[in-house]
């Protein structure tokens, strides 16, 4: 694809010459140059393949690379991206698109009204935050509001429950079942990429195979993916993932199973028996994995997850904000209490886990099936700092310092990969067609600053990142313009390349 001619000479909005160029495949990096018109890649060649002056806008990236825009493939940034559409903490790292409404939690379609939403539906905010009805009526405030960054939506089971339930503690009836599913349908319809649960949390638990099944085979027919936060990710783990399969298969959709790990101390090392569980599972049936790059995980403060067996940090707490970033342990010592009454002192509040052995967050990372998510709880006052720092460090510390793989390995697990487990169409990657994500940046200085005790810290090295063709970012200045919107599923607002 050469481009529109004029008297012979192509001519393109904007031309980068001379970059290192990581096309999403995975493949070896390559010298080149990428020319954009108007909100997609129009040429990709190696260096001196287009003519001198035929840009609006050129730029000379000598010593950069090029890749496709960075896709969070696991977040709960369903608000924040209308609150705070400029998304500083995701494009300031090289994120271009966030898949929202994991772990069973999204704002569609449940409305709280006075009544203040359960747990974990408070990752998301307070009962104001919860105001539509619809998924047209999301898309149609994404799209106004238009954040910097694009937005594929999952639809929680949680949220499904309690919008169409009047008793969440057991199984769903039939005619709930045909609510759920009707709420699916109209979702997909407006562009929704598919469902999640959180079996782990207390509004989804009381679901069994057959509900999810039932739900998940709606989506399935509408082209969804289903991600699952799985019942138990600590002593039973084996029999969660066989679970998550065959509601997978019984729905006949493609599942990711969010976050894997193997958590508390009892459970280190056991991605040696998980891990060849699920890739044997893939020969057979779609199934990936998504992983941040942290030993740490992060939620609600939970009775459950309280021990003296791995630290525990507070996040947030809504009676004793100043104990926000401070170990439980010297909370409760200082309060003269044990750990649990610390705890509940503390609530309601959001905690950060260090529940996680590094040697299986490495063998997690480098399964071939594994994508990045940053899981950041982007409401918390002190949060994990994945949140601010996830892709630099995949790329940064686990690629080029560590050698965990290649940068191009690292670069597909964040953009390639993600874009087909998710039908995120002409996303993903660095061809002609293809819609212009894109994050110029540094291989030799790209790195993450965010850490436990300092979250809230810009990366380095990510230089400028552009969304649907438009420069959104730039390192030092900050967002310039956005024009990020509603994309993936069967979306009315996003075509396919």
């Amino acid at each position: 694809m050469t481009g529109e001619t004029n008297g012979g000479i192509a001519n393109y909005d904007r031309l980068f010459r001379n970059a290192l160029i990581f096309d999403g495949s995975g493949k070896e990096p390559f010298l080149g140059e990428v020319a954009i018109t108007g909100e997609r890649i129009a040429f990709v060649g190696p260096t001196g393949t287009i003519a001198p002056n035929t840009g609006a806008a050129e730029e000379d990236l000598a010593g950069l690379a090029l890749a496709p825009g960075f896709i969070d493939s696991h977040t709960h940034d369903d608000r924040i991206v209308l609150d705070e559409p400029d998304m500083l903490p995701k494009i300031s790292q090289g994120v271009t698109t966030v898949v929202v409404g994991n772990c069973g939690i999204s704002l569609v379609p449940v409305v709280f009204g006075d009544r203040a939403p359960p747990p974990p539906m408070t990752l998301l905010g307070d009962s104001q935050a919860y105001e539509f009805r619809t998924f047209a009526d999301y898309a149609s405030r994404v799209n106004r509001t238009r954040p910097s960054v694009n937005v594929a939506a999952l639809i929680g089971h949680s949220a499904l429950r309690l919008a169409t339930m009047a008793d969440i503690d057991k199984r769903a009836s039939d005619s709930e079942i045909a609510a759920m599913c009707a709420l699916a349908e109209e979702a997909m319809d407006n562009g929704a990429t598919g469902m999640s649960t959180g079996l782990f949390y207390p509004a989804n638990a009381a679901a069994d195979i057959g509900e999810v099944a039932s739900i998940a085979a709606r989506f399935a027919q509408k082209g969804g993916v289903y991600a699952t936060h799985m019942r138990d990710e600590f002593d039973d783990i084996l029999a969660s993932i066989d679970e998550t399969l065959e509601t997978a298969a019984k729905a006949d959709i493609p599942v990711v199973i969010s976050h894997h790990k193997c958590a508390g101390v009892n459970n280190w090392g056991r991605t040696r028996e998980t891990l060849p569980k699920i890739e044997q599972a893939s020969d057979h049936q779609p199934v990936n994995l998504d992983a941040y790059p942290y030993s740490a995980g992060s939620t609600y403060l939970r009775a459950e997850l309280v021990t003296d067996t791995y630290p525990i940090h507070i996040a947030w707490s809504q009676p004793h904000p100043d104990m926000q970033g401070r170990a439980l342990i010297d909370i409760a010592s200082e309060w003269n209490v044990d750990l649990l009454e610390a705890a509940r002192r503390l609530q309601p509040a959001g905690a950060i886990y260090f529940q996680m052995d590094e040697a299986d967050v490495r063998r997690v990372l480098a399964s071939r099936l594994t994508m990045i998510g940053s899981d950041g709880l982007p409401h918390d006052a002190h949060p994990h700092p994945r949140l601010w720092g996830t892709f630099p460090r995949v790329i940064g510390h686990y690629a080029r310092d560590e050698g965990l793989f290649t940068i191009q390995t690292a670069i597909h697990k964040m953009t390639g990969l993600t874009a087909r487990v998710f039908r995120l169409r002409g996303r993903g990657e660095i061809r002609a067609g293809a819609f212009a994500d894109l994050v110029v940046f540094d291989p030799s200085r790209i790195i993450d600053k965010a850490t436990y005790d300092k979250p809230l810290q810009y990366s380095e090295g990510i230089y400028s990142v552009f969304v649907n063709g438009v420069r959104s970012y730039i390192a030092g200045r900050g967002v310039v313009q956005r024009a990020g919107r509603i994309v993936g599923g069967n979306s009315p607002h996003d075509s396919a390349a």
